[in-house]
């Protein structure tokens, strides 16, 4: 009896936590203070095939060098559109999905709904990856994944730290971040600000202005080399960088991104190796303000 009085304690607590969050982020966004990713990843769902599933599944194998998640359990911190929890429950993982913004919580669980519908092995909820005890909850996992995710929560540093906290020993850590890239990183802050303080149906007009100068130079060298044809599929078939995504609401998430934060390489070498970690594969350079990923491992129990 005791213990059944303690699980619905426990629900009604993460209930009431849910509908913080839910209000939190609400009013975040009425204020301009943080970007909708959820309304953009809801747009990007009409354009979701499976070939963008496929490049999914292989941007996870590739970096985590596997072949397969059977018999994995996957965690995915800042879910989104829910493409990549699919992609690593088709590769056969358990997965749990959260998300602190409550349309990509509903984006992932239509995700599960059209792909695994009553799948025990695929949970989807709302969670805040700055909560502590939410995070300490979720018990052990194999992977834990969080892809340009923990620069938009507003605390960086607190949410990378939170990260590792679900991490089995012998497990990974895979997570990209923003590079730091100097005076370039305080323009785009201002221009992320901007949008969100916009009305909404500025926003796409002001996408543009800021983009079109760097369209432009890879429209021309695109000319001047006789490839335009290959420019022209960029964006028909774009892959995001090898995810899956379109090249219009990677655009959109880009400039409207914020709270945005950032850092160097090795400052997210020395965070984690600090917490006994150990970088087993890492993609960085040239990525300009894009996203360094990275692989950490778990130091093993001792035999």
């Amino acid at each position: 009896m005791k213990q059944i009085q303690d699980e619905v304690a426990s629900a009604n607590e993460h209930l009431q936590d849910v509908g913080s969050w839910v209000k939190g982020n609400h009013d975040e966004i009425a204020r301009g203070d943080r970007f909708e990713f959820g309304e953009n990843w809801n747009l990007f769902l009409g354009s979701l095939n499976e070939a963008r599933i496929h490049v999914a599944e292989k941007s996870l194998k590739r970096m985590l060098e596997v072949e397969s998640l059977a018999g994995r359990k996957f965690l995915d911190i800042g879910s989104g559109s829910g493409l990549f929890s699919l992609a690593a429950r088709r590769l056969g993982a358990t997965v749990h999905s959260f998300d602190y913004d409550f349309r990509s919580v509903a984006c992932t669980a239509e995700l599960k709904r059209r792909y695994f519908p009553s799948d025990e092995n695929w949970t989807v909820e709302q969670g805040s990856a700055l909560d502590e005890q939410y995070m300490k909850s979720l018990g052990k996992f194999d992977i834990v994944y969080s892809w340009g995710v923990l620069h938009h929560t507003g605390d960086m540093w607190r949410a990378l730290d939170y990260a590792q906290l679900p991490v089995a020993r012998g497990g990974k850590l895979f997570i990209a971040i923003y590079n730091k890239a100097g005076s370039r990183n305080a323009r785009w802050t201002v221009i992320k600000k901007t949008y969100n303080k916009l009305p909404p149906l500025v926003r796409p007009v002001f996408t543009l202005c800021v983009t079109a100068p760097g369209e432009a130079k890879t429209m021309l060298r695109a000319l001047t080399t006789l490839s335009f044809g290959t420019y022209i599929r960029t964006w028909v078939h774009y892959g995001g960088n090898n995810r899956g995504m379109t090249h219009w609401r990677d655009t959109v998430d880009w400039v409207g991104g914020y709270p945005y934060e950032f850092a160097k390489p090795e400052e997210i070498f020395d965070f984690y190796s600090k917490l006994g970690f150990s970088l087993v594969k890492l993609k960085c350079g040239d990525v300009g303000l894009g996203c360094n990923e990275f692989v950490f491992l778990n130091k093993p129990e001792r035999r």
